[in-house]
């Protein structure tokens, strides 16, 4: 594994997970979790506006799937991804290459300290990435300082818990009657589009407009398939529990899969904000 990069103290949390297990997760089923989005997927690019000559910055790329596609769409131009997990960084790197995607990069780093280039790109995107900065108005106003004037702002960020059946789902049934603190992404400025607006004018950003939008999400061909998936994905959430509990806790996560599963797979509503600004 790759030395772990500078960050700011806010995300040092962050970066033990991302750059651990939580990482290593994501990377071994990194096209469960492509496929679990994909309806949001072009609907982001598209809102991106990114041209043949575009430079793009994919911030929390993940295993790469939107900067891959953005180098497509930007055949001319580049496509930089960065994350601060090297696991997913490393896999990112060997899918574009056997893509033969030369212009897609990618980098393990903090975006909101790494010193990107000063009014080099033409569009910034994000997909569920930009949620967990520990410093949010530090974190834009270094995208902006990186953005070229009247360079583009696309966000996809998850709406509120309620709003997200399969998160509040999850949720219940593995916190087996225990009251469990709010994830991070149903928290902070990106869960209120007015707070949303204040942050990114606060950072430099214009012409805000946020769109909400709704989608199925894909999480196994069957409820087997994706219990073994939830378990493992929010397997902290079992560590505490007494077997018989934790017994109890998945039976009813299986039940309730049971219920969602379809002849096209298990599947949840999900809402999502899309975010889209200038600098």
């Amino acid at each position: 594994m790759n030395a772990a990069p500078e960050v700011h103290p806010s995300n040092a949390d962050q970066l033990r997970a991302w750059n651990g297990d939580q990482g290593e997760f994501w990377a071994t089923r990194a096209d469960r979790i492509d496929q679990g989005v994909a309806g949001y997927h072009d609907r982001l690019l598209d809102a991106a506006g990114i041209e043949p000559a575009s430079h793009v910055l994919d911030i929390g790329c993940g295993t790469g799937q939107t900067t891959r596609d953005a180098a497509r769409r930007a055949a001319e131009g580049t496509a930089l991804g960065v994350d601060l997990s090297s696991a997913m960084i490393e896999l990112a790197r060997r899918t574009a290459e056997r893509e033969h995607l030369p212009n897609a990069r990618f980098l393990q780093a903090d975006a909101q300290i790494h010193p990107f280039p000063e009014r080099h790109f033409d569009v910034a995107l994000s997909r569920h990435g930009v949620m967990f900065f520990g410093d949010p108005p530090a974190a834009f106003v270094n995208i902006a300082r990186a953005l070229r004037p009247g360079g583009r702002l696309a966000l996809l960020t998850w709406q509120p818990l309620d709003r997200n059946a399969w998160l509040k789902a999850f949720r219940t049934a593995l916190a087996a009657g225990r009251d469990l603190p709010a994830p991070p992404p149903t928290s902070g400025a990106f869960a209120d589009p007015g707070l949303t607006r204040d942050l990114l004018h606060s950072a430099g950003f214009a012409d805000v407009r946020i769109d909400g939008h709704t989608e199925p999400m894909y999480f196994g061909r069957d409820a087997d398939d994706a219990c073994r998936f939830i378990t493992d994905q929010f397997g902290g959430l079992l560590t505490n529990l007494q077997p018989d509990a934790r017994e109890r806790a998945v039976a009813d996560l299986r039940a309730d899969l049971t219920a969602h599963q379809t002849d096209r797979g298990v599947h949840y509503d999900s809402a999502t904000w899309l975010i889209q600004a200038r600098r």
